[in-house]
């Protein structure tokens, strides 16, 4: 078998040794356009655990390099005069170059030929190999050639970030943050072999131009830097090597192979040096790569094995990159917002890979600290001494919101459950939700509750508008309230276009087969060909449904609600006014963002002065529409503010379910992020939903500040004593009711 590598790369030259050590009869060259001494940038850095890898795929190379790295516990958070040291994160540093060294000798070793100084652009050159091994970089000319045979995406991130090195010793990880007249200025540093260290600069494409840097050359843009960090360096200088001020290119495929032409390393996937794994992804490229090579029948298959067991790998890795690195381009906002403590546990977990738990694995004296931290700033805004030994996890100290406290921050989420009769709920909500309360949860929300009978998503939905729906639901609160200390909400809506639809197990979102009732919504415009076509609102019937919304918060409070909630989110009536996808009026209620807003921003108003003042309010909003065009992240933070401004306690930041076009992009706690910057740009709490796993999910999201509040869903409905075998998991002692006094003493085996 004959294989041809193009580029010169970690990816390359550790695919050439592993697979000519596989097959020693194969031909194995490597083509590198560079001389062999010669490498951008200084250094990598490998995690424990990715080390171990090497061990198992060649002995040798994995001896050469234990050998020549520098290793590492602490990472330390230099930030407003404070430094915050978080152990027990286990990383390797070595030269860049060290290591092609140790990967060249190695293949050349095992009997494969490398070809220096051969820029090598004639893929007609290797028409005679059986495969080709493209790992020519982040500027793949072979992947830039078959762009479309890939279905190659280079997205070009706003931030500017320079390569430097320096001589200043590091005894760990250390992030600095400096601000100048210029701006915010990041530096990534870490010591890769003695006395010899990476320090990599980062700030925002404003701050870039406005310090000059876009007309500087080499020597220069290490001279600013130098200044930028004067004290930080200590006397220590900035060294280069071709650096230059880029973007940072964020390479997909959506096929990795065309013919005998496979893509690895860089020029196959990136993730931001922020979490430092691109030299990672290239060395396990290869492995799986020669593996799968020497196991299967055909090229063909080898490919599409190493494809299969690598993209489940990469995609995860690449999601946690994405948002590390939106953590580093959006710095600013939580430089200006949040306290050192909460900073630095925000940096530490900010990829979604480093939770609560695992920190606390890793250094339990940090996680002391941070817990003790947050117990005391949760008493402060609470008015509830919560100062107990030990101290309680962050899930379970309470929250206040006007005069209602939530004695922790666990939400049962709003689900709806089609099970009504006319919008009366029956025994079945009670079991539902009274059995919640019972398992822990702080905070009880109703399912989707409709102010009007042509207001429903089914025949099956919740109501608020019948003066027997405040009697069933005030069975429900009365046995929340007598049996457990969680408070209870009322999510009102009305369901706007998507109404009339079936029960949810006969067919979501399809309209019902007869009986079906007329809906209205901001615009003629179904959900989809298949459902009804709205009515265009009336003036008229702006003012009836805004009525109708006040007077079923008037009958929640009759109820005994502690607080409502109004769905602003998934498509529904107010939604759609909000989504310039939806919303095509051409009147005050229609076009720019203000005017979209306005209508919900008047039903709140009206809501708001129907609710008792010393009882909170919250809006559950859509923070994108996941579709071109549509809501953004921007309207969003606009939309809080305004809601803050009319008296809304807490923003339920969801997304998506606004069209049926929509393309979300799934993931863990992949609602998150939205929920983080509505409540810092915004300045309001927030809840948080979408794909929370775990207790340690919730303790994570709480400490950095990215919500006040967790919503959980499935995990409630699959599990309603969640919350209660999170404080058994976690050995807090949560108070149960007396019935259940036997458990006393209890150890329960959960997982």
């Amino acid at each position: 078998m004959r294989v041809a590598c193009i580029g010169g790369g970690p990816a390359s030259l550790y695919f050439a040794l592993l697979f000519k050590k596989r097959r020693p009869d194969a031909e194995v060259v490597v083509h590198e356009r560079n001389p062999s001494n010669v490498t951008w940038g200084f250094g990598v850095v490998f995690s424990d655990a990715t080390m171990a890898g090497f061990g198992n795929a060649d002995e040798e190379v994995f001896r050469q390099i234990t050998q020549s790295f520098a290793h590492w516990d602490d990472i330390d958070i230099h930030f407003k005069g404070q430094i915050i040291t978080s152990s027990g994160h286990g990383f390797a540093g070595m030269a860049r170059l060290k290591l092609l060294e140790i990967l060249g000798r190695r293949a050349y070793g095992l009997g494969v030929e490398t070809y220096y100084q051969s820029d090598l652009t004639d893929l007609d050159r290797l028409g005679g190999y059986d495969l080709i091994v493209a790992g020519d970089g982040v500027n793949s000319f072979v992947r830039e050639r078959f762009k479309e045979q890939f279905g190659a995406e280079v997205e070009m991130r706003p931030n500017k970030f320079i390569w430097l090195g320096t001589t200043k010793p590091f005894d760990a990880f250390t992030f600095y943050f400096v601000e100048n007249e210029h701006g915010l200025w990041r530096a990534h540093c870490y010591q890769y072999e003695p006395g010899m260290a990476t320090f990599i600069v980062e700030c925002t494409e404003q701050t870039w131009r406005k310090a000059g840097l876009d007309r500087n050359d080499e020597a220069e843009n290490a001279a600013y830097c130098e200044r930028v960090f004067a004290r930080e360096l200590n006397g220590y200088g900035l060294i280069t090597n071709r650096s230059i001020w880029r973007s940072f290119p964020r390479v997909r495929n959506r096929r990795w192979h065309h013919g005998k032409i496979v893509l690895v390393g860089d020029a196959l996937h990136t993730a931001h040096f922020s979490i430092g794994s691109g030299t990672k992804l290239a060395m396990e490229d290869a492995a799986v790569l020669a593996r799968t090579l020497a196991e299967e029948p055909s090229v063909e298959a080898a490919l599409d094995a190493f494809e299969t067991e690598r993209r489940p790998a990469v995609d995860s890795l690449q999601r946690a990159a994405q948002v590390s690195m939106e953590w580093f381009e959006e710095t600013e906002r939580y430089h200006g917002q949040l306290e050192p403590e909460q900073f630095a546990f925000s940096l530490l977990t900010r990829s979604l890979r480093i939770t609560h738990d695992n920190l606390k694995v890793r250094d339990p004296g940090y996680i002391r600290r941070i817990d003790a931290w947050f117990a005391e700033r949760a008493a402060n805004q609470s008015g509830v001494n919560v100062a107990r030994q030990p101290t309680p996890p962050p899930m379970f100290t309470p929250f206040r919101l006007r005069d209602m406290i939530v004695p922790n921050r666990v939400v049962v989420s709003p689900m709806c459950q089609y099970s009504a009769e006319d919008g009366t709920i029956d025994d079945w909500h009670l079991v539902h939700l009274g059995s919640r309360a019972i398992g822990g949860a702080g905070l009880i929300m109703t399912e989707m509750t409709d102010v009007s009978r042509a207001g429903r998503i089914t025949p099956g939905c919740a109501g608020m508008y019948k003066p027997e729906h405040v009697a069933a639901w005030r069975r429900v609160v009365d046995f929340v309230h007598r049996h457990s200390p969680a408070k209870i909400g009322l999510q009102l809506a009305h369901a706007g276009r998507k109404g009339s639809t079936k029960l949810l197990w006969e067919g979501i979102d399809e309209p019902l087969p007869e009986g079906n009732w007329p809906l209205v919504a901001p615009s003629p415009v179904p959900y989809s060909p298949a459902n009804q076509v709205p009515r265009a609102m009336t003036r008229a019937d702006m003012d009836e449904v805004r009525d109708d919304f006040a007077r079923a918060a008037t009958m929640a409070d009759e109820a005994g609600f502690d607080i409502i909630e109004l769905h602003f989110a998934h498509g529904y009536l107010l939604s759609t006014f909000l989504s310039p996808l939806t919303n095509l009026r051409t009147d005050d209620y229609g076009g720019s963002r203000d005017n979209r807003m306005r209508y919900p921003l008047e039903v709140f108003s009206a809501v708001r002065r129907a609710w008792p003042e010393q009882k909170p309010m919250s809006v559950r909003i859509s923070a994108t529409d996941w579709a071109e065009g549509g809501s953004s992240p921007d309207d969003a933070v606009a939309l809080a503010r305004e809601l803050k401004r009319l008296g809304c306690d807490i923003v339920d930041v969801s997304a998506g379910q606004v069209v049926a076009e929509q393309r979300p992009v799934y993931g863990r706690l992949f609602q998150t992020p939205f929920s983080d910057r509505v409540r810092l740009e915004a300045g309001v709490p927030t809840m948080t939903v979408g794909n929370i796993q775990s207790y340690a999910d919730v303790n994570s999201i709480l400490v950095a500040g990215r919500a006040d509040l967790c919503v959980l869903a499935r995990a409630h409905l699959f599990n309603p004593y969640w919350t209660r075998h999170a404080a058994v998991e976690q050995g807090w002692d949560l108070a149960h009711p007396p019935q259940y006094v036997s458990i006393d003493g209890y150890q329960p085996r959960l997982r």
